[in-house]
C-alpha cells in the first residue's frame, strides 16, 4: 500500500538525524564523507539517495541501508503515481 504523500528522505534526515544532534549541513556532510554540495542536494529534495548514500546514513545514524532506500521508493513510486495518467502504455495480454 502507498503511502499518501511521503517525504523525501532529505526531510527525514534534517528533521530526525540533523537536528536533534545539532549537526550544521557542513558538519553532517563532513562525518558521511561526502560534499556539502551533495547533502544539500539531498536535504533540498533535488538528489535522491543512492545505495551507497543509504550505506553511509546508515552507518553514521545507526539504522538501515533498506530503511534509507525504502524511502527513497516510495517517495519516487508515489510521484510517479500521480502521473500515471499521462502515460502513453497500452496494456498487454495473452492471445
Amino acid at each position: 500500500m502507498l503511502m499518501h504523500n511521503p517525504p523525501h528522505p532529505g526531510e527525514v534526515i534534517r528533521e530526525l538525524c540533523l537536528e536533534p544532534l545539532d549537526l550544521s549541513v557542513t558538519e553532517a556532510a563532513k562525518a558521511l564523507g561526502v560534499s556539502r554540495k551533495t547533502l544539500s542536494a539531498i536535504l533540498n529534495g533535488r538528489a535522491g539517495i543512492s545505495p551507497e548514500m543509504a550505506v553511509r546514513l546508515s552507518i553514521a545514524f545507526d539504522t538501515t541501508s533498506e530503511s534509507w532506500l525504502n524511502q527513497q521508493s516510495q517517495y519516487d513510486l508515489w510521484h510517479a503515481e500521480q502521473r500515471r495518467k499521462e502515460l502513453q502504455v497500452k496494456r498487454l495480454v495473452a492471445a
